[in-house]
């Protein structure tokens, strides 16, 4: 080999073993560099799920949707661009994000049912806005929750902002009437009256600065239970007379009344009773008929439901999992039952077309209050209201409708009573409950 091709040779074999040396520094160089690692993807948004698993809310490719359309849409709220911004898609913003599912006590036939019953009400009376709230009786579990006019969060953007308003939440109103059974239940409950106490009840009576009368024609002189079956409001002023006005405040409290309902994070409004030290004797005798005072409708239908519940007082519970107050006794259980008699009479006698049905019991209160508008009450808009609880015998659940502003046929009888009656009656029939011929008064 001459001298040429010996160098060739040794210059292939170093740039061959430079080459090797290359490829192993390179494969050194990478494992000896730290990896990065690269964010986790954020998890899936939690879904909102009703009591039996039904799907409420859930993401799909990113965007939230809404499977049941418009159905306890005020409830649920919507979900803006990275976030919740009203309603359970706001309040569990924190869970949800984390890809926790949210599981609610609400049924979805109830549901269907009450925002089906309530937004015909609404529509056919050329009302303002409506509300319902119906509890499981033993529980304080919430069935059914419904605003009316019907929202959709899927299409949030191209509705009325007022549409979003979650009413028997966020709405506090005066209730009138219904207030009677509960400042009955109360007195009862202190031995300062009983059902067969009678009273004087002109149709017209002075207390402090104001003329308080009754609407409705009743003899001179009614019971206790013929106060509630007439919605004498006369009546109650006697009730209500020498009674001290911390023990009604008491009361009231205990009912859950001027204070915000513990339901987590969720708000609702804590309506209003005021101190009674500034009520005065014409204070207290309108809070006596419910008027001077405000409550939202899911309080109402807690404190109607005290009364179904044997006396036991139950903070409702909207998202399953999440622990309830512990039940207080506001009302001892032989008052409770003697006030559940007392209001499936004033049904059957005064109400049994409007707030019941011939074979179906209900128990319940009507009422029909002024509402105020500009510091001075209005003699043309209204709020009409109905608590009570189905069945009368053994109550099962407790319902409360409230509706603002129908411009016909807005008594409490005429309007909240139907509400009541319909949703029952989709109740006894969802139950295939038989009917219960018993005559009132013999249980």
């Amino acid at each position: 080999m001459n001298a040429v091709a010996a160098r060739r040779v040794r210059v292939i074999r170093l740039l061959a073993v430079l080459s090797l040396s290359w490829v192993l520094f390179a494969l050194a160089s990478r494992s000896m560099t730290p990896s990065v690692a690269r964010p986790a993807a954020p998890p899936p948004r939690g879904q909102i799920l009703a009591a039996g698993g039904e799907v409420l809310a859930r993401s799909v490719d990113g965007r939230r949707v809404y499977p049941y359309g418009r159905l306890a849409g005020a409830l649920l709220g919507f979900e803006g661009a990275d976030a919740g911004l009203e309603g359970l898609e706001f309040f569990y913003q924190d869970a949800l994000a984390r890809g926790e599912d949210l599981r609610l006590s609400v049924d979805v036939s109830l549901q269907t049912l009450a925002e089906e019953v309530l937004n015909r009400a609404v529509v056919d009376r050329d009302a303002e806005w409506g509300a319902a709230a119906i509890l499981d009786v033993r529980s304080g579990r919430v069935l059914a929750l419904a605003s009316a006019a019907p929202f959709n969060p899927g299409t949030w953007r191209t509705q009325p902002a007022s549409g979003r308003r979650n009413r028997p939440l966020v709405e506090q109103y005066e209730p009138g009437s219904v207030m009677k059974a509960l400042v009955v239940s109360a007195l009862i409950n202190e031995g300062r009256t009983t059902p067969t106490t009678r009273y004087d009840t002109p149709m017209r009576r002075r207390v402090g600065a104001a003329s308080i009368s009754d609407l409705v024609t009743h003899p001179a002189r009614l019971n206790t239970q013929g106060i509630l079956q007439y919605s004498s409001n006369v009546g109650m002023t006697r009730l209500v007379d020498g009674v001290p006005p911390e023990l009604l405040a008491r009361y009231f409290q205990a009912f859950g009344f001027g204070t915000r309902l513990s339901l987590g994070p969720v708000f609702n409004a804590p309506g209003r009773v005021g101190s009674p030290a500034s009520w005065g004797t014409l204070g207290q005798a309108t809070r006596a008929f419910g008027q001077g005072l405000s409550v939202n409708t899911l309080q109402l239908a807690a404190a109607f439901n005290t009364i179904a519940n044997d006396g036991l007082y139950r903070t409702p519970t909207l998202v399953l999992g999440e622990a309830g107050t512990p039940a207080r006794r506001v009302l001892q259980p032989e008052t409770a039952r003697t006030v559940q008699g007392l209001l499936h009479v004033v049904v059957d006698r005064r109400l049994p077309t409007s707030a019941a049905w011939p074979g179906y019991h209900t128990a319940g209160k009507t009422g029909t209050a002024q509402i105020a508008i500009g510091g001075q009450y209005s003699d043309t808009t209204f709020m009409s209201t109905f608590a009570g609880f189905f069945p009368a015998r053994q109550p099962r659940v407790t319902i409360a409708v409230a509706v603002r502003g129908a411009r016909r046929q807005y008594q409490g009888s005429q309007l909240a009573a139907p509400v009541f009656r319909d949703l029952a009656i989709g109740l006894a029939s969802a139950w295939s409950l038989v009917p219960d011929t018993t005559v009132v008064g013999s249980r």
